[in-house]
């Protein structure tokens, strides 16, 4: 078992075998220690921000998708919004 103090990642983490292309592992490595992190730390910390960038692109197309729902009903501003609720 292998533990991890990142903020983010749970405190137990599960060891896996992955394969990176040379130039890629190079990168990473002198990323680690410029930043005086594990490789394992850098990592996580690339992954992480994949997450999360996925999740913010995700939560942009349900706005839209909300934001063009309530237009086609004239929900323009809040207070349009409070008027349609209490309808």
């Amino acid at each position: 078992m292998t533990f991890s103090y990142h903020p983010c990642v749970p405190k137990r983490a599960i060891k896996k075998t992955i394969s990176l292309p040379e130039d890629l592992l190079r990168d990473l490595q002198q990323q680690a220690e410029a930043e005086k992190k594990t490789l394992s730390g850098v990592i996580q910390e690339v992954l992480l921000e994949g997450r999360r960038s996925r999740l913010k692109k995700d939560l942009r197309e349900i706005q839209g998708y909300w934001s063009q729902k309530a237009q086609e009903r004239g929900i323009v501003s809040e207070r349009d919004l409070e008027r349609y609720l209490h309808k």
